[in-house]
């Protein structure tokens, strides 16, 4: 029995010494194969390393190469006023504020008329006064104010650093499709008076507008605003956006127009969509509409891709207004043109919810 034993220990030990060495065997065997992959695969992965490296130094090139507001020249040492458009005020919080922060030597205040609502027509008008050493504008000059330049010895140009679209805006309980821009003109002419014209139900218009002297933005394709036409009788003035807002909140009928950046945040108003056609009508803020319900959590957008490819037909171009009188004027307002039209620039006046020009 015991002889039986001893065989037994003697078999089962012989088994575990194979065992281990066949284990051994086998790692070792693994070991060789990998390091004999590793060197084959070496120079293809120095290869790679060296390619990622050199397409983190053309980023960084890329990166190094791109105009900021540190690269622009000839920026004056000088305190200087300006004025113009409201749709302009974000522009003047993030963009402006930021251009000031990095260039400190260049100082600058927004100033308002003394008699008038602000906006692009009283900005251009304090500018050709010699009140503000230049103006922004969210719409083009017209005929009359250059024709008014040159009898003061100067010239005005205007200079476009971005794109804004033009919304109509009314009461969300309103139920309407949307506005032909014909069918928006005509409403201002007084030639359209009620809702159910255009689709919509029984219930007079009330349009709002600042007067036209004053105007921030204009719905008339001409440089001269209205072609010598004037606005209806039931056209009601109103000082500002924040007013115009604050009354169609009230009245059902209303109906207003402005910067679109300026209204489509605003939760208690609603924006209709536009077109050329009735049949092709373009919502000037990124769809799905959001409801006065859920405006407090988040706010309607700008339609940056149709203000881009043109098929929003109601835009506003974003210009500088310089007066061209080769003194202090003219070198703030080339300065502060090339400032926006940087990279830096670009992006922070898309930031600031318009689309650059660049």
């Amino acid at each position: 029995m015991d002889n039986t034993n001893q065989k037994k220990a003697l078999i089962n030990g012989e088994i575990a010494l194979f065992l281990r060495g066949l284990i051994i065997g086998k790692v070792l065997t693994l070991m060789v194969i990998g390091g004999l992959l590793w060197w084959l695969l070496k120079p293809n992965l120095a290869s790679r390393t060296s390619v990622s490296s050199s397409s983190n130094q053309n980023l960084n090139a890329l990166s190094s190469n791109a105009s900021t507001f540190q690269t622009v020249a000839d920026v004056p040492n000088a305190s200087f006023n300006y004025g113009g458009s409201t749709a302009w005020a974000s522009i003047r919080q993030l963009v402006d504020s930021q251009i000031q922060s990095d260039r400190p030597e260049l100082q600058l205040r927004y100033v308002n008329p003394v008699s008038g609502s602000p906006g692009s027509s009283s900005g251009i008008r304090m500018l050709l006064d010699g009140k503000i050493d230049f103006a922004q504008s969210s719409r083009p000059l017209t005929d009359e104010e250059q024709a008014m330049a040159k009898e003061r010895g100067f010239t005005l140009e205007q200079r476009q650093v971005g794109r804004d679209g033009i919304a109509v805006v009314v009461n969300p309980s309103l139920n309407v499709p949307g506005l032909t821009v014909d069918q928006l003109q005509q409403i201002y002419l007084g030639k359209i008076t009620n809702w159910n014209q255009v689709g919509g139900p029984n219930l007079p218009i009330t349009p709002l507008s600042q007067r036209p002297e004053n105007a921030d933005t204009v719905i008339f394709p001409s440089n001269t605003n209205l072609k010598g036409q004037t606005l209806g009788s039931n056209v009601e003035y109103v000082y500002s956006t924040t007013e115009a807002v604050r009354q169609l909140s009230k009245t059902p009928g209303s109906v207003y127009y402005a910067s679109a950046r300026s209204v489509l945040p605003q939760c208690s108003v609603k924006a209709l969509p536009l077109g050329s056609t009735s049949v092709q009508l373009i919502p000037p803020y990124r769809e799905p509409l959001v409801s006065p319900e859920q405006c407090l959590r988040q706010r309607n957008q700008l339609n940056t891709q149709a203000i881009k490819d043109g098929s929003y037909p109601l835009i506003a171009n974003l210009f500088v207004i310089i007066k061209q009188n080769k003194n202090r004027e003219q070198q703030i307002g080339d300065a502060y043109t090339k400032l926006l039209l940087t990279d830096e620039g670009q992006r922070a006046i898309e930031q600031a919810g318009f689309v650059g020009v660049r």
